[in-house]
């Protein structure tokens, strides 16, 4: 086998399985004998490890394989699971979607949950926007904003993952995901006493929460690192979306993509509105914002501390992030 993983140090997050377990997992999916003949790891991506494997047939398929339990946040634990679980909610974007060819929780092969996906036509949009002039961008964000949308449709049964556990109200989901956050950051030995302060915020804030009555999808990671663009078109053009993982109900304008659109007003990213319309501009409203932008700061802490050489300056950062948060909170 022409077997290609990233080098890591010792104590990464991310690990990838040896050249054996690699086989077995292909012969436990397509058949006792399947042999593959290559496997290259695919940089993308912080989370699951990601291959581009060579059956032997005339096209490769993607492996992802999960990180061990242990190693994984209470925030955003089984993630392939969740994602499992939301293929039939997904339909809106099941044209972009790659197809599940096999997928193995059982911990039978490997200590850790493993996925045989399809692969889809096009270029990762990371590299292929470096193709296109600026003003080919808000046509790309635009269409960002459409699908965004059209997940944003489809209701659910309740709060919090798709996967479970659901609760009654946006508020005891909120306030659960950063009870869980605060024991991830003990974990990972960072201070905690912000994010636990939030909590308090939630219960305070209940009633201006649970005005948010209808579970609605989240993806939850939609935004261009999770895209395909079609291969030498014009003008960039989304022909797949993958790492659907980290879906959850809840309130739409909590979802990434609208926080990343909101990021950087005045540019391209302006067009994403054009394609999902106009968020609520109530005092209520802007509050929710606020508490969701929150949640963000904390996720991507919680992201930084699995690198043992994070940047120091952006962990920093989420602090000064949520010290202005929580001294408006105080006023």
């Amino acid at each position: 086998m022409d077997y290609r993983p990233i080098e890591r140090r010792p104590e990464a997050f991310q690990q990838p399985p040896t050249e054996r377990e690699l086989q077995a997992m292909a012969a436990r999916i397509f058949g006792v004998g399947t042999r593959i003949d290559a496997a290259v790891e695919i940089a993308d991506g912080m989370y699951n490890n990601t291959f581009r494997v060579d059956l032997g047939a005339e096209r490769p398929v993607i492996l992802r394989v999960a990180p061990t339990p242990a190693r994984q946040h209470r925030i955003e634990p089984e993630l392939m699971r969740n994602e499992h679980a939301t293929v039939p909610y997904l339909a809106p974007i099941a044209p972009l979607m790659p197809q599940i060819l096999g997928i193995d929780f059982t911990h039978t092969v490997l200590g850790r949950d493993y996925m045989f996906q399809t692969l889809l036509d096009g270029v990762p949009a990371p590299a292929a926007m470096k193709n296109y002039q600026p003003s080919r961008m808000p046509g790309f964000f635009r269409q960002i904003g459409g699908w965004t949308q059209k997940i944003h449709e489809v209701s659910g049964p309740g709060f919090g993952r798709v996967a479970g556990p659901l609760y009654p109200s946006w508020s005891e989901a909120l306030s659960a995901w950063f009870e869980c956050a605060v024991a991830d950051l003990d974990d990972a030995g960072l201070d905690s006493a912000d994010a636990a302060q939030l909590v308090g915020v939630v219960d305070r804030h209940r009633e201006v929460l649970d005005q948010i009555r209808t579970p609605r999808l989240l993806h939850g990671d939609l935004w261009i690192v999770n895209l395909i663009l079609a291969e030498s078109a014009d003008a960039p053009t989304i022909t797949g979306i993958v790492d659907n993982d980290r879906t959850w109900w809840g309130d739409p304008e909590a979802d990434w993509p609208i926080y990343k659109a909101l990021r950087k007003p005045g540019t391209a990213r302006d067009a994403f509105w054009d394609g999902y319309g106009r968020l609520d501009d109530s005092p209520d409203a802007r509050w929710r914002r606020q508490i969701y932008h929150a949640r963000h700061t904390v996720a991507i802490r919680l992201e930084l501390s699995r690198d043992p050489t994070h940047d120091a300056d952006a962990l920093a950062a989420t602090y000064r992030d949520l010290e202005q948060f929580l001294g408006q909170q105080d006023q």
